[in-house]
């Protein structure tokens, strides 16, 4: 297998391991409020998160920016917390106000994810700095699995609202509670106060 396929494929497991669920809770709280034909802010989003993602991989692997393990592990949660609590509050409300909080969140979380990630990856390129083309595999491989995560929440909206009947807004407020419920076993376990 050659190295893009190999990076495409730790950028897609990353996302979709099941042992690390965060980026499913993150994503499903973040387009909750979303529907098919919101597509280009849903994209939007999800690239902004990869971007953010594969920043944080650089600026580590350059020692720019260097944060403890723990912290990290501890703003993960809270980044999740902190959507999902946000969507508790907007629920029913236009999705297009308050896009810039969302960006801003969206990017942070990437950015601190990418830091926890950080030294597994750059331990797989085996040298110093970064390997630009392995890192562009595994930013698409991150995408890829974004987006297909995007695509299973915008399905499951579309059945319940649809199907089952429920409005938008107990929609995001199902989804919203339910994110914080699984969070808050992260947060308690990564405590750093």
């Amino acid at each position: 297998m050659n190295d893009f396929l190999i990076y495409f494929n730790l950028g897609l497991t990353h996302v979709l391991d099941w042992n690390a669920y965060d980026h499913v809770l993150f994503l499903s709280v973040l387009v909750a409020a979303f529907g098919f034909k919101d597509f280009k802010p849903v994209i939007a989003l999800v690239t902004l998160f990869t971007l953010g993602h594969t920043l944080s991989l650089v600026l580590a692997a350059y020692d720019l920016v260097s944060l403890s393990s723990r912290v990290i592990e501890f703003l993960i949660p809270v980044s999740i917390l902190v959507t999902a609590i946000y969507r508790l509050f907007t629920a029913g409300k236009n999705v297009k106000s308050g896009k810039t909080l969302l960006y801003a969140i969206t990017l942070f979380f990437g950015l601190v994810h990418g830091f926890g990630f950080s030294s597994f990856f750059l331990s797989t390129t085996g040298s110093s700095g970064v390997d630009f083309g392995r890192l562009f595999a595994f930013a698409v491989g991150i995408e890829a699995a974004q987006l297909i995560v995007v695509l299973v929440v915008l399905l499951l909206s579309l059945v319940f609202q649809s199907l089952l009947r429920f409005s938008k807004r107990d929609w995001v407020l199902f989804i919203a509670a339910l994110v914080i419920g699984l969070s808050i076993p992260l947060l308690r376990a990564n405590w750093i106060l």
